[in-house]
């Protein structure tokens, strides 16, 4: 739909400026060839997270942040919508990086807030005294088939 963000494309305009492309979409895309990450036709966030290539990516991430700025791009407009919210910040997070979200090339949003406002969208209870805001958060990111509704 967009030739412009092909890979190839993609890093073909990003090293004419000075920028390092490189393409994780084996470890950290939201379709697995591992069959054991799909229940019903549908993949599983939780059981991705724990497969050694989707590990070794964020492993790379990290490495990468060592020294240089990274940027984890998707075409998706909104975050709530994209396995890289979901799913890939969320470990990024886990390992103290701080990590915020562009839906535009003037709007930004922190993780956490982002994490909130899909509490909100699940209507999940926030109040819940028996449960940190840790757990609040990872309840409904166990077992989210691949898209939200938007």
């Amino acid at each position: 739909m967009n030739p412009q963000f092909r890979r190839e494309s993609l890093a073909a305009e990003l090293k004419a400026h000075g920028i390092v492309f490189v393409f994780l979409g084996k470890e950290l895309g939201a379709r697995s060839n591992d069959p054991d990450c799909y229940k019903d036709g549908k993949v599983q966030f939780d059981r991705l997270a724990k497969t050694k290539r989707f590990r070794e990516g964020v492993e790379r991430v990290l490495q990468g942040m060592e020294s240089y700025r990274v940027a984890l791009l998707c075409a998706e407009r909104e975050p709530l919508a994209c396995h890289r919210t979901i799913l890939v910040l969320r470990h990024l997070a886990e390992r103290a990086c701080a990590c915020a979200i562009s839906s535009s090339s003037t709007e930004t949003e922190d993780h956490p807030d982002t994490l909130q406002r899909l509490l909100r969208e699940l209507e999940l209870d926030e109040t819940n005294l028996f449960q940190s805001r840790s757990d609040r958060r990872s309840a409904p990111l166990t077992g989210l088939p691949y898209r939200l509704a938007t």
